[in-house]
């Protein structure tokens, strides 16, 4: 099969470098060719993915209808309680209403940008709340769901975006109290009124999400879907628009959970960054981050920052973001970074970045339809220019009606290289939060294997030796020995 897509591609093929071998001019594949392309490519994994946002409304609506959900068919949103009421029909109802099921599948997504006269923006953010409840329940359901999808592309890593305990971690911030900003103080009440408690549900929860999703796969069965293969690892979602002593108690627990679980492997915020409250206390949250992580010492953190654009946010909050997230909160890999050239000292800040290895996860449909920023306006071309790690990722495939072979294809699309997405892939697994040593002495450019596995990348199995040793103790070898694997076999149908 991967034979088949590399001699579709042969007609773009074009020589690169000194040596024999060809790699493919993605960019000038036909639309056929650069899809099935894009997609037989391993892809190493997707570091940037809310689950919630990833299920296309046609399952949710399936769930609604299967849970005795209802719809409002005048808010075009789902709702738990089927009272009576004129505007209200059961979810099941967008099985042989084709105009409600039509408007219900534009009120989930951004497929009609001119739906309802809603900015992309507004359209985009607004629709969590109105597909939330056929959800709500199937956390199992969406992770099998994304961990097949991811399979089914020859990838087989994920960093999934997740509310542990959420609205518990809330509630018990909002007991607490705000502090008046001592952070320490914050941080010694919250302990004290038995926050970090709610670890054990979380790992429960966790436990049950897992198991679900591998019911539902089969997983361990002769039937086993694809799915079965991904690993899977979590971030901790904490809410920016919530008061700041709510924000505050679920970043804590997530570090605490972090320190509990090794499936947790870092923190994240999210929310629109440009609602009045993540402006408000953008810099704030900058140094809970600092403060609860040691700055990235007892955890890791990947922040949504710079996902703004001038149609959202003022010239001087297009100043800052990325360049606190890095500097202040100590994030190891940051979310979108769209404004970053528009940031004070842009140039200086991207050489750190590229100096640091801060990864940029890159979602070129999601800053097209929410911000309107795509093709030479997007930075993609300038971080790649400037040494920055990037690696492309989906946000909410669901939303957006996308999957991650479409972002490598409107990669090349932009003007990026097979090299390019090569690294893109490369990089999802080497910037990842995955425990232990990596195959790579240069993680980002990738020509000096680790000592242990010298001329042995790309092999079937290791030598017996210190480098099976690696990958025998590594999450993050393994991984890229898996990921090395798949792309030698893809690779190979080329010479």
């Amino acid at each position: 099969m991967i034979a088949r897509y590399w001699a579709a591609a042969s007609l773009a093929f074009a020589l690169v470098g000194q040596g024999a071998q060809a790699a493919p001019d993605v960019a000038r594949m036909t639309g056929g060719e650069q899809t099935a392309f894009t997609r037989a490519m391993p892809k190493g994994g997707e570091l940037h993915n809310h689950i919630s946002g990833a299920i296309f409304a046609e399952t949710l609506l399936a769930w609604a209808a299967e849970d005795g959900l209802c719809i409002n068919a005048k808010t075009l949103a789902v709702t738990p309680p089927c009272q009576p009421g004129e505007d209200l029909k059961p979810a099941s109802a967008v099985k042989t209403d084709e105009v409600l099921r039509a408007a219900m599948i534009d009120s989930f997504s951004v497929r009609n940008p001119g739906f309802l006269d809603r900015s992309g923006h507004d359209q985009f953010f607004g629709s969590f709340g109105r597909f939330g409840a056929a959800g709500a329940r199937r956390e199992g359901d969406m992770l099998a769901h994304v961990m097949d999808n991811l399979a089914r592309q020859n990838t087989y890593y994920l960093e999934a975006m997740v509310t542990p305990q959420g609205v518990a971690s809330r509630v018990r911030g909002a007991q607490v109290g705000w502090k008046g900003g001592d952070l320490a103080l914050q941080k010694t009440a919250n302990s004290a009124a038995g926050l970090e408690s709610l670890v054990a549900a979380a790992i429960a929860d966790t436990d049950a999400m897992e198991a679900r999703a591998r019911s539902l796969m089969k997983c361990g069965t002769p039937a086993a879907q694809p799915g079965c293969q991904v690993t899977v690892r979590y971030l901790v979602q904490t809410s920016r628009v919530a008061p700041p002593e709510q924000t505050f108690a679920q970043l804590q627990l997530g570090v605490a959970l972090v320190a509990a679980d090794k499936r947790w492997v870092g923190l994240q915020m999210v929310a629109p960054e440009d609602h009045p409250l993540s402006i408000t206390h953008y810099s704030l949250h900058m140094r809970m981050v600092d403060l609860l992580t040691d700055h990235g010492r007892t955890a890791k953190a990947a922040l949504h920052a710079g996902e703004l654009s001038m149609d959202y946010a003022t010239p001087e909050e297009l100043r800052y973001h990325v360049a606190e997230a890095v500097r202040v909160a100590g994030a190891r890999r940051i979310g979108h970074g769209v404004d970053l050239p528009l940031e004070t000292g842009a140039e200086a800040l991207a050489a750190e970045m590229a100096a640091k290895g801060v990864l940029v996860e890159v979602n070129l449909s999601s800053n097209a339809a929410i911000l309107g920023v795509s093709g030479k306006a997007h930075p993609y071309a300038w971080l790649r220019q400037r040494g920055v790690p990037v690696s492309l990722s989906t946000d909410d495939a669901g939303i957006l009606r996308i999957d991650l072979s479409h972002e490598y294809a409107r990669a090349a699309d932009d003007g990026a290289s097979y090299g390019d997405l090569k690294a893109s892939a490369r990089n999802a697994i080497a910037f990842s939060f995955l425990a232990g040593e990596g195959l790579w002495s240069d993680p980002g450019v990738y020509r000096r294997p680790a000592k242990a596995c010298a001329r042995q990348i790309g092999r079937a199995e290791p030598k017996p030796g210190p480098c099976a040793d690696l990958i025998a103790v590594s999450d993050k070898a393994r991984e890229q020995w898996r990921h090395e694997r798949l792309l030698a076999a893809f690779e190979a149908a080329a010479r």
